[in-house]
């Protein structure tokens, strides 16, 4: 399976963040006000996972894609931090879950403060997320971030029914990825396209790109678990195999691989744990294993450019091509 060849970004990420700089200013004045809370331990908490890095992805496609369409106004910036918030509650509550020590390069929240502190500072960030939905004063609005916030807790469970499960299909693999990373992705585009109020063919055009820009992002992130250096994922190599999660990486060597590697595999999703990483490493490379999942994520990136034809040019539609790009270049 050959991979799509790197090629050169049409604009950088450091010019995509620098166009968005001004509105993600406003997004993080926003996060810390809202984060203030009479109980200590709340906003330490908070604090300490909101803001711990990484590139705020999810917020920054609503600030993009609202200027992209024309939008003047400044709810969008309180939108995206709705988005933000709710992205770090799921986090919150996955690393509990799944017993994560570690996120973006750093001692996990549950590890520092305990998974009783992290559990109901994740319940803090949803409601305030709620109220702050209400402070938009758009039932449509709502309404597409109610339902993004059920369908990503419906993957979560989902999720947890296919751990340790090594008869997990592509296609089961596919539908927890759309609910736990692409909807909110989906959600974030959407919501911009709303509060432009532009017609129903711009709304399925966000729609498609923010839910295919979510499947390629997620898609490489389960590539890089089996090659990566630690520093580069956030978290530890081979974390998804250990907690006996069937990526697409492990599906498809299952599926190309020996009978002694669909053994020895399958063994390993059972039992999680990672005694067996480097010879499950070694089936995933002669298999092309990454080759597939990565080629998949070009796939979605590539329908997601696509998606974004009938909205006019500018330099921030050009931002939305680019981190699509972005998306899939982390593992080229």
């Amino acid at each position: 399976m050959q991979v799509a060849e790197k090629t050169p970004l049409s604009v950088s990420f450091d010019e995509v963040a620098a166009l968005a700089d001004k509105d993600m200013q406003a997004v993080n004045r926003l996060i810390e006000t809202s984060l203030e809370s009479d109980v200590a331990l709340v906003s330490q908490v908070s604090q300490y996972i909101v803001m711990s890095g990484g590139k705020r992805l999810r917020p920054m496609i609503v600030l993009l894609a609202a200027r992209a369409l024309g939008y003047e106004g400044e709810q969008h910036v309180r939108a995206a931090t709705i988005i933000e918030f709710i992205h770090t509650a799921t986090l919150l509550h996955d690393d509990v879950v799944d017993s994560s020590e570690r996120r973006r390069g750093k001692e996990s929240a549950n590890t520092v403060f305990g998974n009783q502190a992290s559990v109901l500072v994740g319940d803090f960030l949803y409601s305030r997320s709620f109220q702050m939905m209400v402070d938009i004063r758009d039932m449509r609005v709502m309404q597409i971030l109610a339902d993004a916030t059920n369908t990503i807790a419906s993957g979560e469970v989902m999720q947890l029914m296919n751990v340790h499960d090594p008869d997990t299909t592509e296609d089961d693999y596919r539908q927890v990825i759309y609910r736990k990373t692409a909807r909110l992705f989906e959600a974030g585009a959407q919501i911009a396209a709303v509060l432009a109020a532009r017609d129903e063919a711009d709304e399925a055009a966000m729609v498609e790109y923010g839910q295919n820009l979510g499947t390629a992002f997620q898609l490489v992130d389960d590539a890089l678990d089996f090659d990566a250096s630690p520093e580069e994922l956030g978290k530890n190599l081979g974390d998804d195999l250990g907690e006996g999660k069937a990526t697409l990486p492990l599906i498809y060597a299952m599926r190309m691989g020996t009978d002694d590697d669909r053994a020895l595999i399958r063994q390993a999703i059972v039992d999680g744990g990672l005694s067996q990483m480097d010879s499950i490493q070694a089936i995933i490379k002669a298999t092309g294993a990454l080759d597939y999942t990565t080629a998949r994520a070009h796939e979605a990136a590539e329908v997601a450019i696509a998606a974004l034809a009938g909205i006019p040019d500018s330099e921030h539609k050009q931002a939305l091509i680019a981190i699509a790009e972005f998306a899939v270049q982390r593992r080229s």
